[in-house]
């Protein structure tokens, strides 16, 4: 069997730490050119990393042959133009998220994808861990019962690179290549917006993921903490079957601490998901207790998993963990939440333009 060989589209802080070391890792995979508007960036990267081809332009690594993937890790403005070429170049995509500024550009990528019968990923490592899958199934395979409420509680200390205080978000993490550059989280024209794209897009596309279920309207409240972006957020949401759910998100924490709490409320049985820690609590109306086996440090965030499963997705040895439609969701949560903020009125989704 023949590897996939990818290319990388905006080698950051992001696409060394997690992607490019997936690639190196999988036996099926070939990392075949890395691209950066730098051209002695782009030079050092594929010479550490082992890429074939160095290139300063998108446009340069979707006309090499043999290209058969692309991950799109760059900037969230440039996310929807990039992925557009290289799905409209028959090439299989893995775009980071937020996946667009606009849930009608998430929701052309999938078009596309679906069109040109194209593989698409949105990169979100919650959706590949163990306790993740399984409170899917759980969820999904009506164990809770009727779905009647969900609450959320998202942390993450990022307050400062989305103020532009300092661009390292590398607390917790080691073996830094390279850190973002100043703009890629504070800017609002390059990142979209603060912890409302960077974070609570993740939660956003969470939901779906979980219940199956888009959400169809939400009313925000936001806090820039003198900042031009969010820092803090509120949303009250309501989903297509009915079901309440509040998130609660802020990059503003110490740290040493980091919360992202799920309940799941079911017409049958309770399910407790703490993502930072791990753990996870199935609890049914007969007081009957299950505690699932705690995750490993190394399984809590696994950021390399959504590259892996790209290629397997490929290759046709797994299923898409993460495909386009929960991208396109989370979108629409995005978009809905801004816009709601922005008017302090409840927002529908179906109005989005």
């Amino acid at each position: 069997m023949r590897r996939v060989r990818i290319g990388v589209i905006g080698v950051g802080w992001w696409a060394t730490f997690a992607h490019l070391p997936a690639i190196k890792l999988h036996p099926d995979a070939e990392l075949l050119a890395v691209q950066s508007r730098e051209r002695a960036n782009a030079e050092r990267v594929a010479l550490d990393f082992g890429a074939r081809h160095a290139c300063v332009s998108v446009d340069e690594l979707l006309a090499l042959p043999g290209l058969d993937a692309v991950i799109v890790s760059s900037t969230p403005n440039v996310h929807y133009i990039q992925a557009r070429a290289a799905l409209e170049s028959g090439r299989h995509v893995l775009l980071e998220k937020p996946m667009t500024f606009t849930a009608a550009e998430a929701r052309e990528l999938v078009e596309i994808a679906a069109r040109k019968h194209l593989h698409l990923l949105i990169s979100c490592p919650w959706h590949y861990t163990r306790h993740g899958v399984e409170a899917r199934r759980l969820i999904q395979s009506g164990k809770l019962g009727d779905i009647k409420m969900i609450s959320v509680l998202m942390t993450n200390p990022i307050d400062k690179l989305l103020k532009g205080i300092n661009t390292s978000p590398t607390h917790g993490m080691e073996n830094i290549y390279v850190e973002p550059c100043h703009g890629s989280y504070n800017d609002p024209a390059i990142a979209g917006g603060g912890q409302i794209y960077c974070q609570v897009s993740h939660t956003a596309a969470y939901l779906m993921f979980l219940t199956g279920y888009r959400p169809v309207e939400v009313f925000a409240h936001f806090d820039n903490d003198g900042s031009v972006n969010d820092i803090y957020n509120t949303l009250t949401v309501r989903m297509e079957n009915g079901a309440l759910v509040t998130v609660a998100s802020t990059g503003a924490t110490p740290l040493c601490e980091r919360n992202y709490e799920v309940r799941v409320f079911g017409s049958q049985a309770i399910l407790q998901l703490e993502l930072w820690r791990g753990t996870m609590t199935l609890i049914d109306f007969n007081n009957k207790r299950t505690e699932f086996p705690p995750l490993a440090e190394s399984e809590i965030y696994p950021a390399q998993l959504p590259a892996l499963n790209f290629v397997d997705v490929i290759h046709g040895k797994a299923p898409n963990g993460s495909p386009g439609d929960l991208g396109v969701a989370s979108m629409e949560l995005v978009e809905a939440s801004c816009i709601s903020a922005a008017s302090g009125n409840n927002f529908r989704i179906r109005d989005l333009k």
